[in-house]
C-alpha cells in the first residue's frame, strides 16, 4: 500500500470523526461538555461541536417534568391512617447543578418528594388535610423546593390528588354530615315556626281592634272552605249574633216560668 493511499485513509477518517463530532441540541435541551473528564461548558440550542476522543456530552431536558407520587400509607396527627397520591411538577433550571451535584437528579427529586409528602401528612389532623388542601399543598412545595434548590431543580407545584380514608370512619363521616344537616332543617323549621307565630299574634292584635276585619276574615275562611271542595261546610257566626240569641232564649225562659 502506497503513502498516498495511507495519507488518503488517515485523511478521510479525520474529517468522519470532524463531521461526526457535530451535534444538536433542541430549544427545549441543553448540552453540557465535559474535556477530559472536567466540566467545559454548557452548549445549546441548536449545533455545537464536541472534540473527538477528548469531550463528551450530557443532554438535560429543561421542559416541565411531570412526576405521580405512587400511594403512600401515612398517619396523621390524630392517628388516622390514609392512603394519599400527589403529583410534583419541576424544572432543570441550572443544568450543571442537575448533572454534578445530585446523582440521578430524578431519582433523588421523586424520593424528596416522597419523604416530604409522608411528613407533612403526620403533622396534620385528618380534617386540616381533607379541608385545607391549598395550604398543605404550599408547604410542600416550599420543602421540597428547598431540599432540590441546589440542584438547580425549581418546584412549580405539588398537588394532592386523592385522599383515601378507612370505611369505617368513611360512614362515620357520613352519620356525622347527615346529623349536621337534620340539625341545620330543625333550625330553619324551628325559625320559621317563631317567624309565624309572631306574624299571626300581630294579625290577631290587628283584626281584635277592628270587629269589621274579624268578621271579613270569618267570611274568608268560609270561602276557602267552600273551595276545597268538602262536603261538610261550618259557617262561623258573628259573635254579636251568639249574644242576642241567648238573650232571647234567657227571655223567653223567664216568660214561659211566670206563666
Amino acid at each position: 500500500m502506497s503513502i498516498e493511499t495511507i495519507v488518503g485513509i488517515l485523511a478521510g477518517v479525520i474529517v468522519l470523526l470532524f463531521l461526526s463530532s457535530f451535534r444538536i441540541a433542541q430549544e427545549y435541551q441543553r448540552a453540557l461538555v465535559f474535556r477530559l473528564g472536567r466540566y467545559e461548558a454548557t452548549r445549546g440550542p441548536g449545533i455545537y461541536w464536541v472534540i473527538p476522543l477528548l469531550e463528551k456530552k450530557s443532554l438535560v431536558d429543561i421542559r416541565t417534568i411531570t412526576v405521580d407520587i405512587k400511594p403512600q400509607e401515612a398517619i396523621t396527627k390524630d392517628n388516622v391512617t390514609v392512603r394519599v397520591d400527589a403529583v410534583l411538577y419541576y424544572k432543570i433550571i441550572d443544568p450543571e447543578k442537575a448533572i454534578i451535584s445530585v446523582a440521578r437528579y430524578k431519582i433523588a427529586t421523586y424520593q424528596a418528594a416522597l419523604t416530604t409528602l409522608r411528613n407533612i401528612i403526620g403533622q396534620n389532623v385528618l380534617d386540616d388535610i381533607l379541608k385545607s388542601r391549598d395550604r398543605i399543598n404550599n408547604n410542600l412545595k416550599e420543602i421540597i423546593d428547598e431540599v432540590t434548590d441546589p440542584w438547580g431543580i425549581d418546584v412549580e407545584r405539588v398537588e394532592i390528588k386523592a385522599v383515601e380514608i378507612p370505611a369505617d370512619l368513611q360512614r362515620a363521616m357520613a352519620r356525622e354530615a347527615e346529623a349536621l344537616r337534620e340539625k341545620r332543617a330543625r333550625i330553619i323549621k324551628s325559625e320559621g315556626e317563631k317567624e309565624a307565630a309572631e306574624k299571626l299574634t300581630q294579625a290577631a292584635k290587628e283584626i281584635a281592634k277592628n270587629p269589621a276585619a274579624l268578621e271579613l276574615r270569618r267570611m274568608q275562611m268560609i270561602n276557602e272552605v267552600g273551595v276545597e271542595q268538602n262536603t261538610t261546610t261550618i259557617i262561623l257566626m258573628p259573635s254579636d249574633f251568639v249574644t242576642l240569641a241567648n238573650g232571647l232564649t234567657k227571655y223567653l225562659g223567664k216568660k214561659s216560668s211566670k206563666a
